[in-house]
């Protein structure tokens, strides 16, 4: 990280990226071996900044696995570029990451990609859902085989949150259903330059080979659970009544003066077939 830091003009940190560089290297040691990086991985660092992350990682790549950073602030991919122009391994990417296709990048190489990266906190939540949205497989293939992020601790609790507890949303119930949530530790704000306010934590997503619950059409899941915590007092009846009937919601054996944030996942899967299952044809 020293090396790196030594070659990188100053850079201050622009609130409209959320940026906040981390440098605890004992921080960056711990993540490095919670993504363990193997021989031929195909890796994908969201937002590499300053290269805190990056370097020590490169560090750890054979000649035969690649690393592809998208960095969004033109400066910083500015400094990038010098510091890894005649390494063919990396890859820059000038550009927003919720705006990048991941599957196409995926369908250029043989292995499914391994995505990390200090996630902005202002975007962090519509990012999870854009990687969630490209977890599914294509031509049967997995697209990502695994995601480790730092983010606000307060997202992790709710990726992570079960029925019945306030946490418990909308990235609970769409995180839930592509993949296993693991949380692996915390990290303090002191970590950071600047400091955020809150506390962070490190959290590996873990893609399912085999969905355990499929939803026919995910477009239409999105749609139910969109709507279902819209409005989170607000009953079944009330917060699906432009999709779904009382009748039709008694005929599943749901309840409908339950709200939203007491359904298991399976139960949100079980409304989304049915409706993509009655949905008239053209």
């Amino acid at each position: 990280m020293d090396q790196f830091n030594s070659l990188a003009v100053p850079h201050q940190a622009r609130k409209r990226f959320g940026q906040n560089f981390l440098q605890d290297g004992a921080i960056i040691d711990r993540i490095v071996r919670a993504i363990g990086p193997a021989v031929d991985d195909r890796l994908i660092e969201i937002g590499p900044g300053q290269g805190a992350l990056t370097l020590p990682l490169v560090e750890h790549l054979s000649e035969h696995a690649s690393l592809d950073l998208l960095e969004i602030d033109r400066d910083l991919a500015a400094q990038l570029d010098r510091r890894f122009a005649h390494d063919s391994r990396i890859n820059l990417h000038q550009i927003d990451a919720l705006n990048f296709d991941f599957v196409s990048l995926r369908q250029q190489g043989h292995k499914a990609l391994r995505v990390f990266g200090n996630l902005p906190y202002n975007i962090s939540t519509p990012l999870i859902f854009h990687l969630l949205e490209q977890c599914s497989q294509v031509d049967h293939q997995r697209v990502i085989n695994d995601m480790h992020f730092m983010l606000q601790r307060e997202v992790v609790d709710r990726m992570a949150a079960q029925p019945g507890t306030k946490t418990y949303g909308r990235l609970s119930v769409m995180t839930q259903y592509y993949c296993t949530v693991e949380p692996l530790f915390e990290v303090p704000p002191e970590a950071f330059n600047p400091q955020p306010k809150v506390m962070s934590m490190i959290v590996r997503l873990q893609p399912f080979e085999s969905l355990p619950i499929i939803a026919n059409n995910p477009t239409v899941l999105h749609q139910v659970v969109k709507a279902a915590f819209s409005q989170r007092r607000k009953t079944l009846r009330n917060g699906l009544k432009h999709l779904i009937n009382i009748d039709q919601l008694e005929q599943l054996d749901i309840n409908h003066t339950a709200r939203a944030e007491t359904l298991p996942l399976t139960a949100f899967v079980k409304i989304a077939n049915f409706l993509n299952e009655s949905a008239p044809t053209s």
